[in-house]
């Protein structure tokens, strides 16, 4: 065992998509043990309709995250497609939700952890969506909805999503500088990871940290997960280092 910690995001998961599956039952089952925990930062599955939508599929996945949180502990922060997974779901596959913005301490550097689709200020129109929809009253209303009902109407989202990605322009969703360094500042870290971005890079960005009343700035680091739909992105953090890898599987 390791004294290292893993973070994914962005895998999307479906039926349709057994590569990916298939990869990752097999980091699950041969490399997330050996390290401290496993964080999910957001958008596990392509589309989450509810806890009670419960299937073949989306036991299979729960059964080998709940054999992995046996011996790892696994921690989910939600996505922009999977917000309304709940205690339930979770509870099946040995999960610990978390906060949207998390401050954990990550080898003695205090770490801020979220999903993302925060700090894409610039996507005016997701931005006014994504209030909407974490409210309590919108995530009730979704949920008493037949799941028969949930289920054509995240087919229909997913069908708008794709044709506003082709007419956006790709900076706009893209993350917004200024809503980094502010978030920085808000949480007063020096590190930050997060995906949703699909963009898989490191960034340094100088802010003004326990510095109140100074124009001192200090360097500080934001990590950006990529996804798994065509990267396989992993990032493992020790106590000197973080390595942003990337993981192979074969289409089918």
């Amino acid at each position: 065992m390791g004294a290292f910690t893993y973070f994914i995001s962005d895998l999307h998961l479906s039926a349709e998509r057994q590569d990916i599956t298939d990869c990752l039952m097999t980091f699950l089952r041969e490399e997330a043990p050996k390290a401290d925990a496993l964080y999910v930062l957001g958008d596990l599955f392509e589309v989450w309709i509810g806890d009670d939508d419960i299937n073949p599929f989306t036991q299979l996945i729960a059964q080998a995250f709940k054999q992995l949180s046996l011996t790892t502990p696994v921690y989910f922060i939600h996505g922009n497609r999977d917000f309304v997974l709940k205690e339930q779901y979770a509870a099946s596959a040995g999960m610990t939700l978390l906060p949207e913005q998390t401050v954990i301490n990550l080898y003695n550097t205090p770490t801020l952890l979220l999903h993302g689709d925060e700090l894409c200020t610039h996507d005016v129109e997701y931005m006014r969506f994504r209030k909407k929809s974490r409210s309590w009253w919108w995530q009730k209303l979704m949920l008493s909805l037949p799941l028969s009902w949930r289920k054509r109407i995240a087919h229909k989202g997913r069908n708008v999503s794709a044709q506003n990605k082709q007419q956006l322009n790709m900076d706009i969703m893209d993350v917004t500088p200024t809503a980094v360094v502010e978030l920085f500042q808000k949480y007063q870290v020096k590190r930050m990871i997060h995906g949703h971005t699909h963009r898989p890079d490191i960034h340094i960005h100088p802010v003004k940290i326990n510095e109140p009343t100074s124009d001192k700035k200090t360097d500080a680091t934001r990590i950006v997960l990529g996804d798994w739909y065509t990267q396989g992105s992993v990032l493992k953090v020790d106590a000197h280092k973080f390595d942003l890898q990337q993981r192979t599987f074969k289409k089918t």
